[in-house]
């Protein structure tokens, strides 16, 4: 009989599973509290090394992203320029970088994508995971303002609440929509994040063989120059030398 208040007694003071409490002194990770949909959890890939996907949308096109700065939808299941690069810049944001193009996907203050060259605040995506293993991108700075119903007051959750996203939406004839005529439920704004296949880890293998070879290469042929020149310099500061 004394055996079972001791085991109890043994129990709460030492639990099995501890929760980790941050000091007053530190910053909590916010990776340990919310996740790419703003909800408990674990955001695994903040900060992390770019997840190479294809954002495949529910109107059955691939999201491209062309050199010239073209974005458009794919039906081709292995086009380079469909493959992505999505690397978290914040808690539920985003940046979303075309391999083979080397730009950035954009949203401009009318509600356009583009490709851009360099990373910039339009390039800033919120992501959103739905149901089905659908996500949506809305751009973060960019969005419809809409006036608050009357005695709305001016709590902030009713404020933020009079703002309407615009998404990344490609419609059913491969072209983007623009972002103020975009919603959440809509189709066209459904991507679903396609792990690469075969075929796209063979294109990304040789587009890496190419640039290493490229860079290579030029890396030989600099040195050659720097190599000539000083030869150059040597034989004529000897001239000079004899001349004098």
């Amino acid at each position: 009989m004394l055996m079972i208040p001791l085991l109890v007694l043994l129990s709460l003071s030492d639990p099995v599973s501890p929760r980790a409490s941050c000091d007053r002194s530190q910053t909590c990770d916010p990776r340990q509290r919310r996740d790419a949909g703003g909800r408990g959890g674990v955001y695994e890939h903040l900060g992390g090394a770019p997840r190479r996907r294809k954002l495949y949308c529910a109107t059955k096109y691939h999201l491209q992203i062309h050199p010239n700065g073209k974005i458009d939808g794919s039906l081709e299941e292995n086009n380079p320029f469909s493959i992505m690069e999505i690397t978290a810049v914040d808690v539920g944001v985003v940046a979303i970088k075309g391999l083979f193009s080397g730009r950035y996907l954009a949203m401009n203050d009318k509600g356009r994508l583009y490709a851009s060259e360099v990373f910039t605040r339009e390039c800033e995506f919120v992501e959103r995971i739905h149901e089905l293993g659908y996500n949506t991108y809305a751009s973060r700075h960019h969005s419809t303002e809409q006036p608050l119903p009357p005695g709305g007051g001016s709590s902030s959750k009713r404020r933020a609440s009079a703002k309407r996203q615009w998404y990344v939406s490609i419609n059913g004839k491969g072209r983007p929509r623009r972002g103020f005529k975009t919603r959440s439920t809509d189709k066209a704004s459904l991507f679903l994040p396609r792990v690469l296949g075969n075929k796209d880890h063979d294109m990304v293998r040789r587009l890496r063989d190419s640039q290493s070879a490229h860079h290579h290469t030029h890396h030989h042929s600099s040195s050659r120059g720097d190599h000539r020149r000083r030869r150059h310099r040597a034989r004529t500061g000897q001239g000079r030398r004899q001349d004098d």
